[in-house]
């Protein structure tokens, strides 16, 4: 945020977060001053290597700085850039910001002047010089040479803490103190001509400055309006739990009755409502950190042993792990629940956290049983279901409060493949899919004071789809509406159009979705009203797809609500 202040942004900065504002990440559209687009932890090495690359080929001569965070570094992707900037060996300064002084603590001053001398260039000069006259001794030289370089080597070995990225291929400086500016200033002009990767570690304080802030990290690391003064956040009081905090206690009763039952996350837990979960059952649960890739593999080896793993992932950080998903979980048709939070539109984030592709990239793969509920209570019978079902299965469900449901005292599993009907009528069919049921039966409501009746059908699994009550609705209506919280290319219309193509079933389908298109960031109010996924822009399109279609008599009505 400072960055964007400093960069000429800061007459737009109260813009920050709110549609057709500032983003909250560096975007490369936005300013020239953000030279790569990043909101996902771990890329920073890769791609300031690549610009390294492309710089030294074109024969050009400029600065690449990669900052990297502490939890960064426990991305595959990030120690991937490590090993390949060490093997390549290019003029690139990594910033790793330690705030949680996770790595390594400072151990002492010597150890702080070694790093300031070793780093130097006036060292590196005279270490060249020293070198010469050394070898230029009779005899001894070259003996001399190699006590010193050991001797140094040693010393290194016992008093820096960055040895490890020195063993990778990397020079190393720190940890240096990140709150102070006449330090970082010295530091960095004196590394900013170093002809090869080097590490700048820097120790900070998340929140530093604001008390607040300093003592509740996490409640501050995104933060909505809040009074300055007291800490306190604008918040209305919820009407609702919110679907994370009901998955989080679903998932509590579970591991009480089933002892198989085990939480993955990767550095979300309390993102993802497993805070409970983690103390109340912390030998049954794993922060693997910001590792989706290892997540996914770990939870498929808990399941070839007999357990339960549920892996809590936002729909948006599992599409770095599809691999895994693939290649361990469904090939060995393991029994791992993809428990999908955010999915959907997820507002000030952006499009780099928007949950729009997990129905396309889950549903392509065999075995897979892919869910979507309702409302909160369904999350809850989904995930026993999802547990019980002996194979793959993941569930999606978006980040917000829920509808103010009763929930079952005992969990109840669902059939698996069968839809459920809400509202029966005779002019149309609108298939619902999770989080777009209720608006559905809302605008399924409006359309009815305007003479249009519709069947309201909340489908529940995308896959597998209720296929005969899909077929049957198609051959009865004059046209359907799929209606989905999702990317329309490859989603869940494109699955009901498919399905009627095989069965040789001619039918019009209106396909409601978000449009094939990178969504930006805004309030998900403000979003679905755009891309008319609220009730007004579903009433809107569907009565001007209907006026194409006359009324068939020959089309009869059948109840088809079930006991």
């Amino acid at each position: 945020y400072v960055h964007k202040i400093l960069t000429g942004r800061r007459d737009r900065f109260p813009t920050i977060r709110q549609y057709g504002g500032l983003s909250g990440f560096p975007v490369r559209d936005e300013s020239p001053y953000d030279a790569f687009n990043v909101a996902h932890a771990g890329t920073a090495i890769s791609g300031a290597l690549g610009m390294a690359v492309a710089r030294d080929l074109k024969g050009e001569d400029y600065h690449v700085v990669a900052v990297v965070g502490d939890a960064g570094l426990t991305a595959g992707v990030e120690l991937e850039g490590v090993n390949n900037l060490g093997t390549l060996q290019r003029k690139v300064l990594v910033i790793l910001n330690d705030n949680k002084m996770s790595i390594s603590p400072n151990v002492g001053a010597l150890a702080g002047y070694l790093n300031r001398i070793v780093h130097g260039q006036a060292y590196h000069h005279l270490k060249v010089e020293v070198e010469k006259r050394m070898l230029a001794v009779p005899r001894l030289g070259p003996r001399l040479l190699k006590i010193s370089k050991d001797l140094v080597e040693s010393a290194k070995t016992l008093l820096i803490p960055g040895l490890v990225f020195e063993e990778l291929g990397f020079d190393y400086v720190g940890p240096i103190n990140g709150h102070s500016l006449d330090e970082l200033i010295d530091v960095l002009t004196r590394v900013k001509e170093h002809p090869k990767p080097i590490l700048v570690h820097i120790v900070t304080q998340k929140g530093k400055g604001y008390p607040h802030a300093e003592q509740l990290p996490v409640k501050f690391h995104g933060v909505t309006q809040f009074d300055v003064s007291t800490g306190a956040f604008h918040k209305a009081p919820a009407k609702a739990p919110s679907y994370t905090s009901v998955f989080g206690k679903a998932m509590c009763e579970l591991a009480e009755k089933d002892s198989r039952v085990v939480a993955i996350t990767a550095a979300m837990t309390e993102g993802t409502g497993l805070d409970e979960f983690s103390k109340r059952f912390p030998h049954r649960f794993f922060d693997v950190g910001i590792a989706e890739q290892h997540a996914v593999t770990f939870a498929c080896g808990l399941a070839c042993e007999g357990m339960r793993p549920v892996a809590a992932i936002y729909s948006t950080f599992l599409q770095r792990a599809y691999d895994e998903v693939i290649h361990d979980v469904c090939l060995m048709r393991a029994p791992v629940t993809f428990a999908l939070d955010r999915a959907g539109l997820v507002g000030a984030d952006g499009p780099t956290h928007h949950g729009l592709y997990d129905l396309v990239y889950l549903a392509a793969l065999p075995g897979m049983i892919v869910m979507a509920p309702k409302d909160e209570n369904e999350l809850r019978r989904m995930l026993f279901t999802a547990l019980e079902a002996g194979g793959p299965a993941a569930l999606r469900y978006p980040r917000g409060n829920g509808i103010g449901v009763a929930l079952d005292p005992v969990l109840k599993k669902l059939e698996i493949g069968k839809a459920e009907i809400l509202r029966e009528g005779g002019d149309t069919v609108i298939l619902a899919l999770g989080s777009m049921v209720y608006p559905a039966l809302d605008a399924a409501q409006k359309l009815a004071a305007a003479g249009l009746h519709a069947t309201v059908i909340n489908a529940r699994f995308m896959k597998p789809l209720d296929e005969d009550l899909i077929s049957c609705l198609a051959a009865e209506k004059p046209f359907m509406v799929t209606v989905e919280e999702g990317t329309e290319a490859g989603g869940f219309g494109a699955a009901v159009a498919a399905l009627l193509l095989d069965r040789k079933i001619p039918a019009s389908i209106l396909r409601i979705a978000v449009p094939d298109r990178i969504i930006p960031h805004g309030a998900p109010n403000l979003l679905h009203a755009k891309y008319g996924l609220d009730v007004d822009g579903i009433v809107e399109r569907i009565k001007k797809f209907a006026a194409d279609f006359p009324v068939r008599p020959e089309l009869k009505h059948r109840s088809l609500l079930r006991p």
